[in-house]
């Protein structure tokens, strides 16, 4: 196996991690941009009824990618002790049990969705002015979804075995074809049917199939680890055994992405009491938080990989490589990233807002909570080295406690002294106290554990 094949055993091991790490970046930022591209054509070409009727699936999205991004981190940690070991047959046994849930649950997904896609709106409360056009777009999204699902259990798994560049080709095939057929379907260009509110989830599926079998072809004419033969299709069944620990690796996963959802609700809510000015800041910051954001999550689980695949290569001494290469990479790019954005936060806010007033209120929202995130990234990574050798649950409830106990109540504290500024001091005040939690439980707690193997 050579030093490409795994980056682990790259001679200079820095630039080893910052090898696989880069594409991951791209692709991060690749992905988002892809949701915003899509919104840019509906609205420019529908209107915004057009807007609305699709910003309603994306708390419906979430919920769905809690499951599925549950799924890909527990079968992302196996794969990557498997690889680790060397041992390829692990690692199609974890990929092909994880096919096989994928396959069921988005196949049970897409069927309940589509027939109960009225009632679920309704639930939601979605405006009747739009259900006419929202119906359709769900339905046909839900109808999609296992498609996506397997997009991204496929991409994730690549990772595992330190293919970051791969996930990155398929994400800028995903968008390429977007940004080509979104707008042909939803105006009927070049003879195509006008397919309207629908348009932009059919060129969804159809990126997906197409990428699904670009990554067939490529994956077996490059010969890989990974690629779609008979050896790998006779794994996609039931084991017991390795379905327990994925979904045991996965689940925690799942539910931090839930409560973290629910507490952005909350957040969201509290802000729109200031006013419109208030709710269009907090949207512009989070838009440039994000992009911050990214790289900082991107190195987390970077060490995720390389601290999984050094446990299964039964070299448990590089974990303390992999956390000090990690919060070097967060302080020195996530650091970086922080600073430009602090001198050109009057242009970042600018992009998404023309009224003077509000650029200025969200730069001084920027500057309280910009530099939490080197805090955030920090945190995220001592969890992902923990969640690499199967400690899944602590790290979860720390990240858990910390928005129920700390960011949501001084939320509403803080906003009562000193207003709206006082809910960004509470996410500053979450990213610091989360990082020192996870960075003791680390220290104190988990590096006196014997790491094991999973599988």
């Amino acid at each position: 196996m050579s030093a490409k094949e795994n980056l682990l055993h790259h001679p200079r091991f820095w630039k080893g991690f910052l090898i696989f790490l880069a594409p991951l970046i791209a692709t991060n930022i690749l992905q988002n941009l892809s949701g915003t591209i899509n919104t840019i054509f509906v609205g420019q070409m529908m209107g915004v009824n057009a807007i609305a009727a699709i910003a309603v699936f994306f708390p419906i999205l979430f919920f769905l990618l809690a499951f599925v991004i549950g799924l890909s981190s527990g079968a992302t940690v196996l794969v990557g002790q498997a690889w680790g070991a060397k041992n390829i047959e692990k690692v199609k046994m974890v990929v092909g049990s994880t096919l096989f849930m994928t396959l069921i649950g988005g196949c049970l997904i897409a069927i309940l969705g589509v027939v109960f896609a009225k009632q679920l709106l309704l639930l939601l409360g979605v405006d009747p002015n739009v259900m006419h056009l929202s119906l359709p777009y769900v339905q046909w999204m839900l109808a999609g979804s296992p498609l996506l699902f397997i997009y991204i259990i496929y991409t994730s798994i690549l990772r595992g075995v330190g293919d970051s560049t791969t996930p990155l080709i398929a994400s800028g095939m995903t968008i390429l074809i977007g940004v080509m057929v979104t707008p042909i379907l939803i105006a009927g260009y070049f003879g195509f049917p006008k397919l309207g509110i629908i348009a932009p989830a059919i060129a969804t599926s159809i990126g997906y199939v197409s990428v699904l079998a670009f990554l067939y072809y490529y994956l077996n004419k490059k010969n890989h680890a990974l690629k779609l033969d008979m050896a790998l299709l006779r794994h996609i069944k039931h084991e017991p055994e390795l379905s327990r620990i994925i979904l045991r690796l996965g689940i925690p996963t799942g539910i931090q992405m839930v409560t973290t959802s629910a507490a952005g609700l909350v957040i969201i809510g509290l802000v729109n009491h200031y006013g419109s000015h208030a709710t269009a800041a907090y949207g512009a910051v989070n838009q440039v938080l994000n992009y911050i954001q990214f790289p900082a999550l991107s190195i987390s689980i970077a060490a995720s990989i390389f601290a999984a695949q050094a446990i299964g290569a039964g070299k448990s001494e590089l974990l303390a490589k992999v956390t000090r290469t990690s919060l070097i990479m967060n302080l020195v790019i996530t650091g970086s990233l922080v600073l430009l954005a602090y001198l050109f936060s009057k242009y970042l806010m600018a992009l998404f807002i023309t009224d003077p007033s509000v650029i200025e209120l969200g730069q001084n929202l920027l500057f309280i909570v910009l530099w939490s995130i080197l805090f955030f990234g920090a945190g995220s990574i001592f969890a992902s080295i923990m969640r690499a050798s199967g400690t899944v649950t602590a790290p979860m409830l720390i990240n858990v406690l910390a928005i129920l106990l700390i960011e949501v109540p001084a939320a509403y504290l803080f906003s009562d002294w000193w207003g709206l500024k006082g809910i960004w001091y509470a996410y500053a005040l979450a990213f610091v106290s989360l990082c020192l939690l996870q960075a003791l439980y680390y220290q104190f707690v988990w590096k006196k554990k014997t790491i094991k193997v999973l599988i």
